[in-house]
């Protein structure tokens, strides 16, 4: 009999391991492997089309919001700079370039008349570079012919050479703003990288001089010693900031150099009549254009002779029921410095006193004095910190108690606390159970806390909160879960949440219950990421696209999950009682839990991470997507952790319970502590997405008047008024210049 026993112990034991490792050999299978997935060429054309459509129709619609078009672009000229040592050698970028920003196919002509198709754009602050990037992305796209690469336009204000190369910025930037291009299932697995190193994609890189001084000169170092020197390329920056960065690391090998002429001041009023409707309103312009005309040199020509100006004239007055004429007034504008400060003063008011005309009764509800107040705070917020990105994602950080880890832990873990104990209350007054105490919510709540602040804590310093190089994920993720879950387990063995007792029978109890924690913070952490402010919004939404790719690596995980699960519990429950016949409950209870849990990561991993071809990445599309993922993860995580207490529940009743009990009979006290524990992984995912950390940050800038409650409904009209423009899934002011001269006009700061 006893060697039955022990036979039956043996094969027990074997099988579980057994299946054990088809469990990880299951999740293994069902991984995608990088490498036998490559993009194969038809691959790597229809991704270049795909990128082609995302390009023009998001500068296309921001065109129209910026009135390129309307009624036709500026007649600023183009030619190549004069000054000597701004451009390389005459044989390496051809004859001098000659064009004009208001006809596209000369532009792109010239552009792609140039021998290697380098170009830097300078001049001077406000004379049309990033209006010319625009134009010139548009340009080629119109008539893009087959296999020529794709104009792709970015910001540089996030470029850190000291952090990442040029390539792994472009295809960083590329997967944020235009995610579809991520669908290994469409495209391969490394078409975006192919893209950018066979020179198909034609970075248009705007703003070298909105970066600190120190780094412009970096940078450019970077763009032409990472880059291929036949690598196509377009610069645009300011001549004072290009001529210090060539004087110390040299010019951009196989760069041709342009410059703009100032533009006319004629030409300017003719647009500017243009735009304005026919009848009194245009016969203002008539006087100001002859004033312009009696006055070539006076301060209303010169004001006008810059592009920014022209369009804030415009906004003022074109668009509006202002008199232009008032700039001819010598006496009240004696230099174009005070006129361009009067433009400058009079943007916001009248767009927003002007859309309220036009919609009294409409969604705006920021008077013209309440939005100029938080787009000066906005703009104070970014001068502060040398940005000029307004980053959604990136506002828990202009809060003093979110920038710092430890702050960030604190805040985040008085809010588990918080909602733990008015989970606690509404359940209290819904089952009255003498077994559980208060002491007991507050016990759990504490450990609740205690767990999220020292994973919190632990992953910031493990991937460093400025850190832009790609993170030892595994690594990092093992070492907050066993920390977090080695805290758990001894605070809950230390306040008697767990009865370990004494002997070998309690130090297996404990040792399952900190693995089982250990384990589902793993589970969780591996989809969700480290508890952390992440770099960039997550991307993903509730979509049957790929289902037949997704649902082998969903079954697999299911499958290999719920062998594990079985595993664990035969080994645990034969090395804690050396009972054969209780290996029969894991047995039956094992596959069904495991495959409950091994469904989380499943559902998690189906989510995160898809999009679609047909949407463009904006700033509402990218808020909406992190939502959503941060919702789905939250709610999957609570349930894993809960079942994960229910599961201790399940083994230890397994070891204590006499062979006629039911190792599933329902505890009252452990019910009601399920909730408690959701919470626990509720948390952990939330924290790990941008969007609860923006919604916090949000609400305690709105307390403090800083910001609008309604702060991206505030952005998306700012935006459409022509305030704010938008690149990709952020938004920046129309200009440097008018975010400075918000900034330094503001009267209360942001508080740091």
């Amino acid at each position: 009999m006893q060697r039955g026993r022990d036979n039956a112990e043996t094969l027990s034991s074997v099988l579980a391991t057994v299946l054990g490792l088809f469990g990880v050999l299951a999740v293994w299978a069902g991984r995608t492997t990088p490498g036998r997935n490559c993009s194969s060429a038809a691959q790597l054309d229809e991704a270049a089309d795909a990128l082609a459509r995302l390009v023009g129709r998001q500068w296309e619609e921001e065109a129209v919001l910026r009135q390129l078009f309307d009624p036709a672009p500026l007649p600023v000229a183009w030619a190549s700079c004069p000054r000597v040592g701004m451009a390389d050698h005459r044989p390496l970028i051809g004859g001098p370039v000659s064009c004009r920003a208001d006809t596209p196919q000369v532009l792109a002509a010239a552009f792609r008349g140039l021998p290697r198709r380098r170009l830097v754009v300078l001049g001077p602050a406000g004379s049309g570079k990033t209006t010319f990037a625009v134009l010139l992305t548009l340009a080629l796209l119109r008539d893009r012919r087959e296999g020529e690469p794709v104009p792709v336009l970015c910001s540089l204000a996030s470029f850190d050479p000291a952090r990442e190369s040029v390539r792994q910025w472009l295809v960083r930037r590329i997967i944020a703003d235009y995610p579809a291009l991520a669908d290994t299932q469409t495209y391969g697995a490394s078409a975006i990288e192919d893209l950018v190193g066979a020179h198909r994609v034609l970075p248009v890189l705007d703003g070298l001089d909105e970066l600190p001084a120190p780094a412009v000169g970096s940078v450019l170092a970077a763009l032409g010693g990472t880059l291929d020197a036949h690598a196509p390329l377009v610069v645009t920056c300011r001549t004072a900031a290009y001529a210090a960065a060539v004087s110390s690391c040299g010019v951009l090998a196989g760069a041709a150099v342009v410059e703009p002429s100032p533009l006319r001041a004629h030409e300017a009023v003719a647009v500017l009549r243009l735009a304005a409707p026919p009848g009194a309103r245009q016969r203002a312009w008539d006087a100001l254009a002859a004033h312009v005309d009696r006055h070539p040199g006076g301060p209303a020509a010169q004001t006008l002779t810059n592009p920014l100006m022209v369009a804030l004239a415009r906004s003022v007055y074109a668009d509006a029921a202002g008199d232009p004429g008032e700039l001819a007034d010598r006496e009240r504008f004696a230099t174009s410095a005070e006129i361009e400060h009067h433009l400058l003063d009079a943007l916001v008011p009248t767009l927003y006193a002007r859309a309220h005309q036009r919609d009294p009764v409409g969604r705006r509800h920021w008077t013209p004095g309440r939005a100029h107040r938080h787009l000066v705070h906005l703009a104070s917020g970014l001068h502060r910190r040398a940005m000029y990105d307004l980053a959604w994602w990136q506002f828990y950080q202009w809060l003093p108690s979110r920038g710092r880890p430890w702050r960030r832990a604190a805040v985040w873990s008085l809010g588990v606390i918080v909602l733990c104990l008015l989970v606690d209350t509404g359940q209290r007054m819904a089952v009255r159970d003498p077994e559980w105490t208060f002491a007991d919510a507050v016990a759990i709540a504490g450990l609740n806390a205690a767990a999220m602040f020292v994973m919190q804590f632990v992953g910031a310093s493990l991937v460093g909160r400025h850190s832009r190089q790609p993170a030892n994920l595994v690594g990092n993720l093992v070492v907050t879960a066993v920390t977090g879950g080695l805290v758990f387990t001894v605070l809950a063995a230390a306040v008697g949440v767990v009865k370990v007792g004494y002997g070998t029978h309690g130090v297996a109890r404990l040792l399952v219950y900190a693995s089982t924690l250990i384990f589902m913070f793993l589970v969780v952490m591996q989809s969700t990421g480290l508890p952390v402010p992440p770099r960039m919004p997550s991307r993903g939404n509730l979509t049957v696209q790929h289902w037949r790719q997704r649902l082998p690596r969903a079954v697999a995980t299911v499958l290999g999950v719920a062998a594990l699960a079985t595993a664990g519990l035969n080994i645990y429950v034969l090395v804690d009682t050396s009972d054969w016949s209780r290996t029969a409950t894991a047995w039956a209870y094992g596959p069904a839990v495991g495959a409950l849990v091994g469904m989380g990561p499943a559902v998690l991993q189906w989510v995160r991470g898809t999009a679609t071809v047909r949407d463009l990445t904006t700033v509402e599309i990218s808020l909406r997507s992190d939502r959503v993922v941060a919702l789905v993860h939250g709610i999957v995580a609570g349930l894993l952790m809960a079942l994960s207490d229910f599961t201790i529940e399940v083994v230890d009743r397994t070891i204590t319970a006499s062979p006629t009990e039911s190792a599933l009979e329902p505890i009252s006290s452990s019910q009601l502590e399920l909730p408690l524990v959701a919470i626990c992984g509720f948390m952990l995912a939330l924290m790990a997405h941008a969007w609860p950390q923006y919604t916090a940050a949000r609400a305690l800038l709105a307390l403090q008047g800083m910001l609008p409650w309604r702060l991206q409904p505030f952005l998306a009209d700012a935006h459409r008024l022509g305030i704010l423009r938008q690149v990709g899934a952020l938004y920046q002011f129309r200009h440097a210049r008018l975010q400075h001269h918000l900034a330094v006009r503001t009267p209360r700061p942001f508080r740091e």
